[in-house]
């Protein structure tokens, strides 16, 4: 290996001539280059070095480089950059290869998104060569769009294996691709592999990262740890499998073989853009950014296989339900390696209490650096908050209930929490009901959310389409709307659950930084007329009281 001074000179190392830039992103650069020495093209990528101690990371990561390349060269052949020099330059590392047929994908991207189709088949090409590489112990973690070349037959090559290894660093290059236990400075294994796939194809389909980049390295990983994930709205039935990758649990991730079945059996639809993934995929849901467990299986929800590979993977088909986006929920599930759910504006109903959860997808309007800090709510007695008009006393079918999480609302006879769900930022759900009554009412509190009632609606909409069964129908306009003083909407829509048709009015408020509740009651549409459910609809919106500060 060769020292280099300057890594902007034309020549590198003396030999290798810089020709143009094809692909550029954070802490990577790519050129097309010429060995003058061979008289042959070449690719070179100046990458930044992980943080290992100084005098030894470029040592370290130079000899991996080769060794790996090396040893996934005889994995997958012709899928793989074949090395021929790897040079030492201070802070970073030249890695020079055989020029790789076709374009980085990063370039493609650059003229828009793809087909979820042809997204599918570079995904599946991608997964082949991460699956070859895992089964002989060997990670990418460093994985993104610039790492990847696709050819005219839609064949791919990957490059930057030996970058990162297994090293505990935070992710230096592309961090808009790194997964959330690598934004952590955890152990990259394979399951980082499997986030960044998703991420990839999520790119793919939207034609921008889960999360953008910020600028700043440690503003991008920050994202990438607390942010929700907004549902791709382009991805077809590519979406579950993206859902499925990008959970931020790694040991939640949908497996290897689920999404080689998942990406095979879109390929063999023939281009049908217009197929749903309920009809011809494994039925694993997007949960991407979905916190809290929900609603119901769903007995009637048919499987064409099992999806479940190892117990590790059980939340996959358990379902979550998302509430409102726009900061939601805390970003993700609640997982063993501690990242909190995702924080949401709006409540899902739940049914049947002694049926088990069920999945949706979750939206986000908008993402923010950092999450404002949320107020712990604490008990309030029955009694409104000063500032509040006095209670009224409840009605005689109505009795008020005083929640341990200190917001208190009067409730029909009979309804009690069915289940409460916490996130370690303080949000919480309750979901209220009756045993053998179909409605439902769900209380949330949020601790980030974006400033516009109205638009964090409008961003949850297409989750909720996709989380009905075939019967999603908004109900007239998102209406602004005041909640005692409090700047909110409302929005009403009707879909299908179980095969039954559903109507929900969901009205969502905010109480001041960053913080709001949503009230969602939900009744048989054929039902939602009646005088019992208008009643209750406008008890509930009278007399809900948020905890005091």
């Amino acid at each position: 290996m060769v020292k280099v001074q300057d890594p902007t000179d034309e020549l590198v190392a003396g030999r290798y001539r810089l020709l143009e830039i094809v692909h550029r992103e954070e802490g990577r650069v790519g050129w097309h280059g010429q060995d003058l020495e061979f008289r042959r093209p070449v690719a070179l990528t100046r990458t930044r070095l992980p943080g290992h101690p100084r005098e030894r990371a470029g040592h370290r990561t130079a000899t991996r480089v080769l060794r790996e390349s090396e040893r996934m060269e005889l994995v997958c052949p012709g899928k793989v950059a074949t090395v021929v020099d790897v040079i030492e330059d201070n802070d970073f590392l030249w890695t020079v290869t055989e020029r790789p047929a076709g374009a980085p994908l990063s370039e493609l991207l650059a003229g828009g998104p793809l087909n979820y189709f042809r997204a599918a088949r570079i995904g599946l090409g991608l997964l082949d060569v991460l699956s070859a590489a895992h089964r002989h112990g060997q990670t990418h973690g460093d994985l993104s769009p610039g790492q990847v070349h696709v050819d005219e037959q839609g064949d791919i090559t990957v490059s930057g294996f030996g970058m990162m290894g297994e090293t505990s660093s935070a992710r230096v290059t592309a961090p808009s691709y790194a997964s959330p236990e690598q934004a952590r400075g955890e152990s990259t294994g394979p399951a980082a592999d499997l986030w960044a796939l998703g991420a990839i194809m999520y790119a793919m389909v939207e034609g921008r990262p889960p999360f953008k980049d910020r600028g700043r390295l440690d503003a991008t990983l920050r994202a990438v740890q607390r942010l929700p994930i907004r549902s791709p709205q382009n991805a077809g039935a590519l979406s579950p499998a993206i859902g499925g990758l990008l959970r931020r649990d790694p040991h939640e991730r949908v497996p290897e073989p689920v999404v080689r079945e998942a990406l095979t059996r879109i390929l063999r639809q023939d281009d049908d853009e217009d197929a749903t993934p309920t009809a011809t995929l494994p039925r694993f849901r997007d949960t991407s950014s979905v916190p809290w467990p929900a609603k119901r299986t769903g007995s009637g929800r048919r499987f064409g296989r099992p999806v479940l590979v190892g117990g590790a993977l059980a939340t996959t088909v358990v379902c979550f339900a998302v509430l409102t986006a726009a900061g939601g929920l805390p970003d993700g599930e609640t997982s063993a390696t501690g990242a909190a759910p995702s924080p949401t504006a709006t409540a899902t109903g739940t049914g049947d209490p002694s049926s088990a959860p069920s999945v949706s997808p979750s939206a986000s309007p908008t993402e923010t650096d950092t999450a404002p800090q949320a107020t712990q709510p604490t008990p309030t007695p029955t009694s409104p908050a000063p500032s509040s008009p006095v209670a009224e006393k409840p009605t005689p079918a109505f009795s008020t209930y005083n929640a341990p999480e200190g917001f208190s609302i009067d409730l029909p006879k009979g309804f009690k929490p069915l289940r409460t769900d916490e996130a370690d930022d303080l949000s919480y759900r309750v979901t209220l009901g009756a045993s053998g009554d179909p409605r439902t009412l769900t209380v949330t509190y949020s601790t980030r959310l974006g400033p516009d009632p109205v638009e964090i609606w409008a961003d949850l909409e297409p989750s909720l389409r996709a989380d009905s069964e075939g019967g999603y129908e908004r109900v007239g306009e998102i209406r602004a709307v005041t909640q005692r003083g409090y700047e909110g909407a409302d929005m009403e829509w009707l879909s299908v659950s179980e095969g039954v048709r559903e109507r929900t009015l969901g009205r969502g408020f905010l109480i001041g930084d960053g913080r709001g509740f949503s009230l969602r009651w939900t009744t048989p549409a054929d039902d939602w007329d009646d005088d019992a459910n208008q009643e209750a609809l406008d008890v509930f919106l009278k007399t809900f009281r948020e905890p005091s500060d």
